[in-house]
């Protein structure tokens, strides 16, 4: 049986090492890691935030109501996302671009059986625009989009090999958690992913993995339970 991932990746980690923007060395790093899973015959759509983008427009943004601030964030993230289709595309990796907001000169309409569709010809799906309403993150829209499409489980790419007992930065002994219950994250109030994310990943049973996408061969290393990665579960 042909297992259907979820992938998301935070709009900072295509920054590489700019203040905002996107770095297409790091965006092209990413995407062979993404096709090293691809060509392991794993259906795969993508999520990525819109942090790199909406960092550098937040001070022109003080002022502006939080829905308006959201949608600008939504926007950056259909950016990366055809950002990312394109380093895609460079490497023979197919993909489509699917918009929660309807944007029909650059993307599709996210219908849900037409995104089926396309994983089942073997194509990579990325969902930008998140849910398409403000004060959901795009954290929340990868739990969503992993229980519409009835994902096997998610995988968070970041910049850290996992969810560890405290900031690792600040504390060289900060201890790697390898396996952590959806309740574990919500009651010690861990920043891996919000709060509503977590919550309905354990109501659909859907695992999540956090791993660095920085470190070659990562995600296909959390497929074959290698390497560093954090897993949550019931």
């Amino acid at each position: 049986m042909t297992k259907r991932i979820l992938l998301k990746i935070s709009g900072e980690s295509l920054m590489g090492n700019l203040k905002y923007g996107i770095d297409v060395l790091t965006i092209n790093k990413i995407s062979n890691e993404i096709k090293k899973v691809y060509k392991k015959k794993y259906q795969l759509c993508l999520i990525i935030g819109g942090g790199n983008i909406f960092r550098g427009i937040k001070g022109a943004s003080e002022g502006i109501d939080r829905s308006t601030s959201d949608y600008m964030g939504m926007l950056a993230t259909i950016m990366n996302a055809l950002s990312l289709q394109s380093s895609l595309e460079k490497i023979k990796v197919p993909t489509r671009v699917q918009s929660a907001i309807t944007m029909s000169q650059v993307a599709e309409p996210y219908i849900r059986r037409r995104a089926v569709r396309h994983l089942e010809k073997n194509r990579i799906v990325i969902f930008a625009a998140g849910t398409g309403n403000p004060f959901f993150s795009t954290d929340t829209a990868a739990s969503l989009r992993a229980s519409e499409l009835d994902c096997n489980f998610i995988i968070k790419a970041t910049k850290v090999d996992g969810i560890y007992d405290s900031d690792p930065v600040k504390n060289p002994k900060a201890k790697l958690l390898k396996n952590i219950t959806y309740d574990e994250v919500i009651n010690k109030n861990l920043k891996v992913m919000d709060m509503t994310a977590i919550s309905l990943a354990k109501e659909t049973k859907i695992p999540i993995y956090v791993t660095n996408v920085f470190k070659k061969n990562s995600l296909i290393n959390v497929l074959n339970n290698k390497g560093g990665y954090s897993k949550i579960s019931l």
